[in-house]
């Protein structure tokens, strides 16, 4: 079956944003005298948002409270540095924002709110682009939830079962599969040190950005079965 649309991730998939996201906690350590992080452990960390980074950072020794007074000065120092250094995937571009060999729409579904989001992209200079952006705030459903991703599909008028779905973490391919749609892992995303991809269940993995746009034509063209 051929493929008339392709949706991403956003954070680890489309776009770098670890950095950014990295200096968020270790600014917040050093404010609370403790060491930083290493950025290749940290890195790893990203696809679980403020929550991963900062069980990382301060243990699960923590109150709900201060929990949670963590996550929302995360957020709001983020809100001022949300994008400083980061940048697309090198290649993402010329597969996605110029031209690729299906000629297929693109969007996102990320589970990033919208208030980050499209500021996020607007300063990458690809607010334009993509065909539909499905935020983590325009349901009450997020990934792994099919929802999100089944709201895409019909914003651009694409059956599921005719779209793929790109990301770095179990939550993207379980989702994916459950709103019935083809799924690539990208090995090159924020992923655990010892994260078995092949155990996703996506349709097939990439390990460099650079591989989507042949995997794109597999699927297209059939020459991937099924799973």
């Amino acid at each position: 079956m051929s493929i008339d649309a392709v949706l991403l991730d956003l954070d680890g998939t489309l776009v770098d944003t670890a950095p950014d996201l990295v200096a968020v906690l270790n600014r917040m350590l050093l404010e609370d005298g403790a060491p930083p992080m290493p950025f290749a452990l940290a890195r790893n960390e990203v696809s679980n948002g403020a929550p991963g980074l900062i069980r990382l950072g301060y243990g699960d020794a923590l109150s709900p409270e201060r929990r949670e007074q963590l996550r929302l000065r995360f957020l709001e120092i983020y809100m001022s540095q949300l994008c400083i250094n980061s940048r697309l995937f090198i290649d993402i571009d010329s597969v996605l924002l110029n031209s690729n060999e299906i000629q297929a729409p693109w969007g996102i579904v990320t589970n990033k709110v919208h208030a980050m989001t499209m500021p996020l992209l607007e300063c990458l200079g690809i607010a334009a682009q993509p065909r539909c952006v499905v935020s983590g705030d325009r349901l009450p459903q997020r990934k792994p939830d099919p929802a999100p991703l089944r709201l895409a599909a019909e914003e651009l008028g694409v059956d599921p079962a005719r779209c793929v779905y790109v990301g770095d973490a179990p939550r993207d391919i379980d989702a994916g599969r459950a709103a019935g749609m083809r799924t690539i892992a990208v090995a090159y995303g924020y992923i655990r040190a010892g994260e078995n991809l092949a155990a996703w269940g996506a349709d097939l993995i990439i390990r460099r950005p650079g591989e989507l746009e042949p995997a794109l034509v597999k699927l297209h063209t059939g020459s991937v079965s099924a799973t």
